[in-house]
């Protein structure tokens, strides 16, 4: 979809369909539009009136104006959009409400639309962040994956709407209209591309495959990418991460991208890691066969992570970011790592493998290893990691652990901005004991009491000091159904966090 901006009155505009808005208990539109419904004769203030329209928050209402009962105005269908209380409207009602939208105008099969922006003449809300807020919606609200279907065809014309013209009577606002747009256009891409990732298949979404998208990404970005092969790891010594590969006939990739944004400054450095498991069997501790189709959405942190390099390199913060992803499949071959072995992870911790289904942890371990190795500063790891999580929060936050205030409070913040909400989690002492282990320094499993809170004490074992934050994505990585701008499926979380985290750690 392309989205422009247009400076002009929204009633003049000769498209297939107009789009407007209205705030619950408003008696007579005003702004755009007041301006629609004069033209429509009244059409929309007659119907607020017999309340059939209240703007009720994602209420949408179509009029249509087919052939020429309002002379001179050309869109055939106007939808007036619910804004619900206007003391309650939000960033997030933006994008909301944009995502209904767009989908609305799909199911109409809409080639052309206009719309007003929503919530920009509302107090505290400014223009051009609801242009970009609006972009993310639209963008965001028309995702689908059916790349594989053949057998049956839509119900609709999935590349519709083709354009969407923000229409804005006031011209001194426009230029910070196309900035929000084009932001929002680039935050919402980079979501969708993760979202891409975590939908496809197993079988075509192996470690290579994930090597090569990310080379892709930095090859169009313009920034470094390193990929190490299973030999570079041994040699760095990261036992760890090359004991969960050995079952898998998939060779691991360990993805390591790079955008210096203050080259001046190596100390001035983000590192985001995502976990990278392209598919999880759970390795000898096997997991039950119900639902394990979905563990191809184990590397859901990793593709937020190499999405978010996508956005980083064309917004280019002053901040150097780095990205890892360890990769590899969890399989229980011939060769798969057992209960009971003990590995060294880099820098020479020792780990007995309680459960070769605690795998995420591992590979993580030996990522943060090699981050801080490389002169870290800041780490903020990604991971559907525990179904802890899903029973401690369910789907509404990410989970977040931390070693750091400052750094967590910006990570909360970042997500709050982009509406993907963190709730910080503790890191108690008492739990920390669960990974205590009789022939190791620790192992990679407490246990079933506090899941997700002993699986964040293992990956801070190998923080150390150094500023951190593990995010705990099992819950909020998939959706179970359509609603705002989240499909079914792969939600893209926290793609558009991460990128919000380095644009503001880079101001």
């Amino acid at each position: 979809m392309e989205l422009s901006v247009l400076t002009g009155d929204i009633a003049a505009q000769s498209v297939d369909a107009v789009v407007v808005n209205l705030f619950e208990d408003v008696d007579t539109p005003g702004g755009g539009t007041g301006a629609v419904d004069a033209a429509l004769g009244g059409a929309i203030n007659s119907l607020i009136a017999n309340g059939e329209i209240k703007g009720s928050r994602g209420e949408i209402t179509v009029i249509h104006a087919i052939g020429d009962a309002y002379a001179g105005f050309a869109p055939d269908r106007v939808l007036v959009a619910g804004l619900g209380k206007s003391e309650d409207f939000d960033l997030d009602g933006v994008r909301s409400v944009s995502a209904i939208v767009a989908r609305r105008l799909r199911r109409l099969n809409v080639e052309s639309a206009a719309t007003i922006v929503h919530g920009a003449e509302i107090d505290g809300l400014d223009p051009g962040a609801s242009a970009e807020a609006l972009a993310e919606g639209a963008i965001l609200g028309l995702y689908r994956f059916d790349k594989y279907r053949t057998s049956s065809k839509p119900k609709f014309d999935e590349t519709r709407p083709v354009t969407l013209t923000l229409v804005e009577h006031d011209g001194s606002k426009a230029p910070a209209l196309e900035a929000g747009v084009a932001r929002g256009e680039v935050f919402a891409t980079a979501s969708n591309a993760a979202r891409d990732m975590v939908s496809e298949p197993a079988n075509v979404l192996h470690p290579t495959k994930l090597a090569e998208i990310a080379t892709a990404i930095a090859s169009e970005g313009g920034i470094e990418i390193e990929i190490l092969e299973q030999a570079d790891c041994e040699a760095l010594e990261m036992g760890a991460y090359v004991g969960v590969s050995l079952g898998s006939h998939q060779p691991l990739k360990f993805i390591h991208m790079a955008f210096e944004g203050d080259a001046g400054d190596p100390e001035n450095n983000l590192w985001i890691v995502g976990k990278g498991i392209t598919f999880d069997s759970g390795g000898i501790s096997l997991k039950g066969g119900a639902g394990m189709g979905a563990m191809k959405g184990d590397m859901s942190g990793g593709a937020a992570a190499i999405a978010s390099m996508q956005a980083i390199a064309a917004l280019k913060p002053v901040l150097n970011v780095h990205m890892v992803c360890a990769a590899t499949e969890n399989m229980p071959g011939g060769g798969a790592q057992r209960p009971g072995d003990v590995v060294i992870a880099m820098g020479g911790k020792s780990i007995e493998v309680d459960n070769t289904d605690a795998e995420g942890r591992l590979t993580l371990a030996d990522a943060i290893g090699f981050a801080k190795s490389k002169g870290a500063t800041r780490i903020v790891d990604i991971a559907t990691l525990t179904g802890a999580m899903v029973v401690a929060l369910g789907a509404g936050h990410s989970g977040a652990f931390s070693n750091d205030d400052e750094l967590v409070g910006q990570m909360i913040a970042a997500g709050a901005t982009r509406g993907e909400p963190i709730w910080r989690m503790p890191l108690d002492p008492i739990t920390k004991r669960q990974n205590r282990s009789d022939i190791a320094d620790l192992k990679n499993s407490g246990g079933r009491g506090a899941g997700s809170i002993t699986a964040a004490h293992f990956i801070g074992e190998f923080a150390g000091d150094t500023p951190w934050v593990h995010l705990d994505i099992a819950a909020t990585n998939m959706g179970r159904s359509v609603h705002d701008w989240e499909p079914s499926g792969a939600t893209g979380v926290p793609t558009r966090a991460l990128i919000q985290l380095a644009l503001d750690l880079g101001s």
